[in-house]
């Protein structure tokens, strides 16, 4: 008897990071406290009231029970575009707007439209890992454009053309970046659109955490140049800003030929995105912008409680702070960054996740999800880090 084979370019990728991460936590005695939750991105408060009763009235409605359009309930499409204009202060419409069940699903609908078994994406180094075994199980290469923590992990232009002469369909950007938190300036993103649209590429710029920004100034100029709709694609969440990333909403904003083949795969992937989270957001977007800035005024203050806390604690490193992340070089090289934080975990109750599930060079690294906890839990990192050991 022979048994079946899986896909090898499935069976080759490790198994999904998290629930390793979580299963440290679970082997936590509980002896230095309460667990500090610094791992997955979520949130760290709760949906606005609001759009809880929005979500159950939709989820109750008969007609969300059935298919919708595949590129996105039009209520949603119509807001985000509204909302996408006054952000960039671009004309964008409806049609420029794909809605996805998250925004890992956004990604791999972008790849899937734009390369093919054997083409090329680019990604950073480090990378955000769900990005990297998409293009793996695929069979899409990845090229990897280093970054420098001298330079706050941001990329130069001179590795994006490097990327690009190399043949590339894309190149995909992360600002602010997961998993350093970096921003990248809009100069640098503007460069990196010329280079691609130079060489025939695409820019897909994941903008995740775009409204945890810490200023008022647009990310970048993007939208307001001249035919941006052949050579750009900007992804989006709506699980950080309004808390709902159980309900898996994510956007995409390019041209209307690009959502067009985008629709082709989604169709094969989910059909359609969740009907009832996608009608309460259509609702949200508007009504909750002052709860939404208040959001980003207490992340910001969760950063700098961090960012006082690493001063006070001269053996770790900040390399890199912004949005929802802090990418910090842990006092034990030559040390695997995996074995760094399942000590963390299991002896101090503080749960991260390991540079190295970010690239194989970044085991000097850990990374700290901030947002997850209030500025008192933060605080008491001091004490757990202070302490700390691998003996």
């Amino acid at each position: 008897m022979t048994a079946a084979r899986f896909n090898p370019l499935v069976a080759e990728l490790s198994a999904p990071p998290v629930p390793a991460v979580f299963a440290w936590a679970r082997a936590y005695s509980g002896s230095a406290g309460p667990m500090i939750d610094l791992s997955q991105a979520v949130p760290g408060y709760p949906p606005h009231p609001d759009l809880f009763a929005w979500l159950a009235e939709a989820a109750s409605a008969r007609a969300n029970a059935g298919y919708g359009p595949i590129e996105g309930e039009t209520p949603l499409r119509e807001a985000y575009a509204t909302e996408v204009s006054q952000v960039y202060g671009a004309a964008v419409s409806a049609e420029n707007i794909h809605i996805t069940a998250g925004c890992n699903q956004a990604f791999m609908a972008s790849a899937m439209a734009i390369a093919g078994n054997g083409d090329a994406i680019a990604l950073t180094d480090p990378y955000y890992f769900n990005q990297e075994t998409t293009l793996a199980m695929l069979g899409i290469r990845r090229e990897l454009i280093p970054l420098d923590a001298a330079c706050g992990f941001v990329p130069e232009i001179e590795g994006i053309e490097a990327a690009l002469a190399k043949g590339v369909k894309a190149v995909a950007l992360v600002s602010p970046n997961n998993p350093t938190g970096a921003i990248y300036p809009a100069t640098l993103l503007h460069q990196a659109f010329e280079a691609c649209r130079r060489a025939g590429a695409f820019l897909i710029l994941d903008e995740t955490y775009r409204d945890f920004l810490p200023g008022t100034d647009r990310p970048h100029d993007l939208l307001s140049i001249p035919g941006w709709e052949d050579n750009l694609i900007l992804l989006y969440s709506f699980s950080k800003s309004f808390c709902i990333p159980g309900h898996r909403l994510g956007a995409i904003t390019a041209g209307p030929k690009a959502v067009s083949e985008i629709a082709k795969v989604m169709d094969n992937l989910q059909i359609c995105a969740p009907r009832a989270p996608q009608a309460a957001v259509a609702k949200a977007i508007p009504a909750l912008r002052d709860w939404r800035e208040q959001n980003r005024i207490e992340i910001l203050k969760r950063a700098d409680t961090l960012r006082q806390v690493i001063t006070e604690l001269p053996a770790w490193n900040m390399a890199s702070l912004g949005a929802y992340f802090a990418f910090i070089r842990h006092p034990f090289p030559g040390k695997d960054s995996a074995e760094v934080a399942e000590r963390l975990a299991k002896k101090a109750g503080v749960l991260c996740i390991p540079g190295a599930y970010f690239g194989d060079d970044q085991q000097d690294y850990l990374r700290f999800a901030f947002a997850n906890a209030d500025s008192e839990t933060i605080a008491g990192l001091v004490a757990r880090l202070s302490t700390f050991s691998m003996d």
